[in-house]
């Protein structure tokens, strides 16, 4: 079993912040991958499904961000797991808005989500970093973290999180490879390289003259017939 936690405060007012974009995240594979509805345990939302040969539990915390390692450690405990399965989808400042990469353990980078983490868990647990951007400026990261996506946001934010859905099943497999590949053609599809046809109603081309191979005494005698 697996454990796929999606970071963000919990309530309608926050429901659009940036901050949340790992609550997005894990509804959108609870939507896609068609998982149970949501209950509440573990002082979080939680939702049972299966990807692939996988049985996997998503989790919201509804304890507010900067207590999220509670329930992530009371349902850890509670399946007797390991940390190494547990994956924290989460805002990550320092990648373009629009960016994913997939971490395993580390540092938590100020993020108070990843810290709550780290004191009930460990570091050791995987991470999918979704890019937000930066405000430019320490002082603005609070307001602007919690502050909702602009309308100008809405077509990166719905590409990373289909291709975030896409992937899930991958990140089961821990294979973070083929989970980027996923998320890669959803923000950055290729390119079509079909040479265009040309269009049904171009004018064709002139007959070629024909050619009059008779003598000139032939042309003579022909003109007076």
């Amino acid at each position: 079993m697996k454990l796929f936690v999606g970071l963000g405060n919990p309530g309608a007012k926050y429901a659009r912040n940036r901050h949340n974009i790992g609550f997005m995240a894990v509804d959108r594979i609870s939507q896609d991958h068609s998982f149970g509805p949501w209950k509440s345990k573990f002082q979080a939302e939680i939702a049972e499904g299966r990807l692939g040969r996988e049985k996997v539990l998503l989790i919201k915390p509804q304890t507010f961000m900067n207590r999220s390692g509670q329930s992530v450690g009371e349902a850890m405990r509670f399946y007797k797991l390991d940390s190494t399965d547990v994956t924290v989808f989460h805002d990550e400042l320092d990648l373009a808005p629009g960016k994913v990469r997939v971490k395993a353990g580390g540092g938590h980078a100020g993020h108070n989500g990843l810290r709550s983490i780290h004191e009930h868990i460990s570091p050791a647990y995987d991470r999918v970093r979704l890019g937000i951007g930066h405000p430019g400026r320490k002082e603005m990261v609070s307001p602007y973290v919690l502050g909702d996506f602009a309308k100008a946001d809405s077509d990166w934010l719905e590409d990373v999180l289909r291709g975030v859905s896409d992937g899930a099943a991958h990140l089961v497999d821990n294979e973070s490879g083929k989970f980027m590949n996923a998320v890669a053609l959803r923000t950055a599809p290729p390119r079509s390289s079909k040479t265009p046809q040309p269009s049904q109603s171009a004018p064709k081309p002139a007959p070629e003259p024909e050619v009059d191979e008779r003598s000139a005494m032939q042309k003579l005698l022909d003109k007076f017939k």
